[in-house]
């Protein structure tokens, strides 16, 4: 299970494989034909209330982690949906945040990967 995580705004490759956008919402600037995605799974993002709550403030990132953690374990549904993919071959997340450290993406990989 090979998974990599990337920015929506950076060009589509052919090494990405199976392209999963992990958004709720979708990218801004981004037409869906330049999106290159295979997968638009909005229903794995953080729910709204967590979203606006963490707003990229790297000094909340261990307790989202944490609040998203809890999310992803009660949605079995979208997690298996994305677990099926990474079966099949390399999955990457992609996201829109500027923060290329702390955003959701990163968060769903480690909580994947444990």
């Amino acid at each position: 299970m090979s998974v990599t995580v990337k920015r929506i705004y950076e060009a589509a490759e052919k090494q990405d494989g199976f392209r999963v956008l992990v958004d709720r919402l979708w990218p801004r600037g981004v037409s869906k034909e330049k999106a290159g995605i295979d997968l638009w799974l909005k229903e794995i993002a953080p729910s709204t209330e967590l979203r606006e709550w963490f707003n990229h403030d790297p000094a909340k990132w261990k307790e989202f982690q944490k609040k998203y953690n809890k999310e992803l374990k009660a949605n079995d549904e979208a997690v298996s949906i994305l677990k099926k993919h990474m079966r099949e071959g390399k999955v990457t997340l992609l996201y829109s945040a500027k923060d290329e450290t702390h955003n959701q993406a990163v968060a769903l990989k480690e909580f994947i990967e444990d």
